[in-house]
């Protein structure tokens, strides 16, 4: 399989943008489910862009949803913990990340996942595919259970809900523009869609963010969307943001 790159936008800074500090640099990648091939190119996009460009500190923040409906959950999780030891990698977890860590003791969560991915999740994670297949609903929610190593579920249930950096602030879903930053609720960082996609008014930080699916990065006044459906599309969007500059990036796996 090859892998291709598409710079989407190269846009001239502004002055009166949103900004990172000087000295920093920072891409945000969008929801990759189990999107192993996507992930390496971007990462390897990502590498070969960093490199080009002029020394800076630099963060890349996997905005969540990392996991199901894509065929190696167990892959994409592998590769974003290694990330961490060789590089600042900040980690969202997304309503993926917490429906499946629901599901492994929650029967009618399980149930409902199976639906979202949880089965391709189950095999990327070593379950054999005809047990699998085989079972009922109890005994395929137990084989998932013992088949994800307990350093992994310690993992997923540390991920952060929201990072901020400079003029920025990283959520997996959105806020709920009601409420101050310091009280918003988890399920809104993880699930809302309105009245945060719809809403016109600027918020206190530009709001990065993926869970709803958009043709192409979406640009708002007060928000920047980037989640443009990888395991359906074949496409994983990223933005590169520097100073007032910013910058998205495609790549696709053929």
């Amino acid at each position: 399989m090859f892998g291709s790159l598409k710079q989407l936008f190269n846009r001239a800074p502004q002055a009166d943008r949103p900004a990172v500090p000087a000295g920093q640099r920072v891409y945000a990648i969008g929801d990759i489910h189990g999107q192993l091939d996507l992930l390496d190119t971007m990462l390897a996009a990502i590498a070969a862009d960093d490199a080009a460009s002029a020394r800076a500190r630099t963060t890349i923040v996997l905005l969540g949803d990392l996991i199901n409906r894509g065929p190696d959950s167990a892959g994409v999780i592998a590769r974003a913990r290694a990330l961490q030891h060789d590089r600042d990698v900040r980690v969202l977890a997304g309503n993926h990340e917490e429906m499946f860590l629901f599901s492994l003791t929650d029967r009618e969560v399980f149930r409902s996942l199976l639906r979202h991915g949880a089965r391709e999740t189950a095999l990327s994670f070593g379950v054999d595919r005809a047990a699998f297949n085989a079972a009922e609903l109890d005994e395929a929610q137990a084989l998932m259970r013992d088949a994800v190593p307990a350093d992994v579920i310690a993992w997923l249930q540390g991920l952060e809900d929201m990072v901020i950096i400079g003029d920025y602030l990283f959520v997996h879903a959105g806020i709920n523009p009601a409420v101050p930053l310091a009280e918003q609720q988890t399920r809104d960082l993880r699930w809302i869609r309105e009245p945060f996609l719809s809403h016109g008014a600027p918020h206190p930080l530009m709001v990065v963010h993926g869970h709803t699916i958009v043709d192409a990065p979406e640009e708002r006044v007060n928000r920047i969307g980037i989640d443009t459906g990888a395991y359906r599309t074949g496409r994983l969007t990223a933005v590169r943001l520097e100073g007032t500059d910013r910058r998205f990036m495609e790549v696709t796996v053929d």
